[in-house]
């Protein structure tokens, strides 16, 4: 593995300064570096915590400028993915590693590919977890499609039936609290079957916590890296569910024929939580791609 820092870094909880901003992150493990950016935007970090990975790299878990104990910035309209990916670097350059590995889930992933693309010298590897190149009019009709089709996938849960509806509510939540409420109450759309493990998940779902970004994740313009990708000189690992409602595979696949050189991981009986669904799968993958 590569990825080296000079002196291990402390575990816990640490507090930077980046462009006057509080910049909160979590340490773990021993290790290479792998940095871990959550997705929503908005969700708590917690989600995303691999213990597994631990034992093998130094996890380095970003509280998203705008969710938890992180700052606010002071202009909503600068919740934007190149402002997530300088708050990123900032964290680099603190942690002092030549090269880290960067691991993004979906709005995260978009934070990785732009970050990868602009500090290519920083990064020792990029893992796309559950995320796309491009965003826009046809990846979002792709989602909603699938929203609309999660209870004919899944026609021997009943509370299946629900989903759509609670979706609904969760675009029209108006404050943090609210939204939070609906993103418990529409989880199991992130997962393959949620009630499958229903015991073992209920305790994540309880403790979920999420901050309304006042951008809503949407750009100026779609995000579309689809170009620049081509030419993209890092190793990359991208990791897909079969049952994720954000294209299943689709968007994956098509990240893999752009990025010369990159790994594919389809995860058959996962959904947007492949590290929850098939953790073994998930870090064994993860665990072989930063050792070549």
């Amino acid at each position: 593995m590569s990825s080296t820092i000079s002196r291990p870094l402390a575990q816990g909880r640490h507090e930077i300064s980046i462009e006057g901003t509080r910049q909160v992150f979590h340490v773990a493990g021993t290790g290479p570096v792998c940095l871990v950016h959550s997705g929503g935007p908005g969700i708590a970090w917690e989600y995303l915590r691999v213990p597994a990975l631990e034992e093998h790299l130094t996890m380095v878990y970003l509280e998203p400028i705008g969710t938890g104990s992180s700052g606010r910035l002071d202009d909503s309209r600068d919740y934007r993915i190149d402002t997530y990916a300088r708050f990123v670097h900032g964290v680099v350059e603190h942690l002092g590693a030549p090269k880290v590995f960067l691991l993004g889930h979906s709005h995260g992933g978009f934070v990785v590919q732009r970050y990868a693309l602009d500090h290519p010298d920083r990064v020792a590897g990029a893992i796309l977890y559950s995320t796309s190149p491009v965003t826009g009019e046809e990846f979002w009709a792709d989602a909603m499609a699938n929203i609309g089709r999660f209870p004919q996938r899944l026609p021997h849960r009943p509370a299946a039936a629900e989903i759509p509806a609670a979706f609904q509510r969760a675009l029209a939540a108006q404050d943090d609290e609210a939204y939070t409420t609906s993103l418990r109450e529409i989880l199991p759309l992130y997962f393959g079957d949620y009630w499958a493990n229903e015991q073992e998940l209920e305790p994540l779902r309880a403790a979920l916590s999420a901050w309304i970004d006042p951008m809503r994740g949407e750009e100026p313009a779609p995000f579309d890296v689809r170009d620049r990708l081509r030419s993209l000189d890092v190793p990359t690992l991208i990791i897909s569910g079969v049952h994720d409602f954000f294209g299943g595979t689709r968007w994956a696949r098509l990240a893999h024929e752009i990025i010369t050189g990159s790994r594919l991981k389809v995860l058959e009986n996962s959904g947007h939580m492949g590290h929850l669904e098939q953790p073994r799968e998930f870090v064994g993958a993860i665990l072989e791609f930063a050792r070549a």
